[in-house]
């Protein structure tokens, strides 16, 4: 907030009147606690979904990662005009084996990012899918996106559409959903599918308090609880209990 100075000169004011001190300027006040908002991602495999996550929240990709195995969690910090929304994201595992597990990372999310491949159709109807799930299965309340990835094979590598946008504009619609295209490669569009997601959030559900970053307690494969541990840059990997070998903070 810029200071208001008086415009009153020391001249004008009559001699015995004492001066008046100039209006200090006022600092902001400080935001309050983030608003903790559970965001799960979900769609098959080899959709992006990892590299949509790897841009928003170190604005970076990569080529040729690994599949994820299980799950990655990651986390990122979303400011709004008045609230900071802070993403505790969970980057799902495509790969049909780890389906079963998908249930302990949506229950209780706030949000959902659901991803296909704008080159592959299959991925739409794969899409449409974990949409009839969440709204069976997830919070009723929860906020979904629908994301067509790799928009950069369209627009610069002459790979067809094989994902028509009205097609996919007009069933989001239809099923109360967000809708965007993107490209992770490129970072075309991926700060505004987290930032309309934040909009969306219905606040007053919420409570701006920490709380533990886990899945609600939830028991991982063969029964066993999941593992976290966080890695020097503040990534989590997640190694699911069973085997399974814990797998870098992203990837596709």
């Amino acid at each position: 907030m810029t200071s208001r100075t008086s415009n009153v000169s020391s001249s004008s004011r009559g001699r015995d009147e004492p001066a008046r001190p100039a209006p200090t300027s006022v600092a902001p006040a400080p935001p309050g606690k983030p608003f903790q908002v559970k965001l799960v991602l979900l769609g098959e495999a080899a959709v992006g979904k990892s590299s949509l996550v790897l841009r928003f929240v170190n604005n970076e990709y990569q080529d040729n990662k690994e599949p994820t195995i299980g799950a990655a969690f990651l986390t990122q910090k979303c400011r709004l005009d008045d609230k900071v929304v802070k993403f505790e994201i969970w980057d799902t595992a495509g790969q049909e084996r780890f389906h079963s597990l998908a249930p302990m990372y949506y229950r209780n999310a706030q949000a959902a990012v659901v991803v296909y491949d704008v080159t592959k159709a299959p991925s739409l109807d794969r899409a449409k899918s974990w949409v009839k799930e969440l709204h069976r299965q997830a919070n009723p309340n929860i906020v979904i996106a629908l994301v067509g990835n790799k928009l950069d094979l369209v627009v610069s590598s002459g790979v067809p559409r094989a994902v028509d946008a009205e097609e996919a504009r007009v069933y989001a619609e239809e099923m109360g959903l967000l809708w965007f295209e993107t490209s992770a490669k490129t970072g075309e569009g991926v700060s505004e599918v987290f930032t309309e997601i934040a909009k969306k959030i219905p606040f007053d559900l919420l409570t701006p308090r920490g709380r533990p970053n886990a899945i609600t307690g939830a028991a991982g494969a063969n029964g066993g609880q999941n593992s976290v541990a966080a890695g020097a840059d503040g990534r989590v990997d997640l190694g699911i209990a069973g085997g399974a070998q814990a797998q870098s903070g992203c990837a596709c």
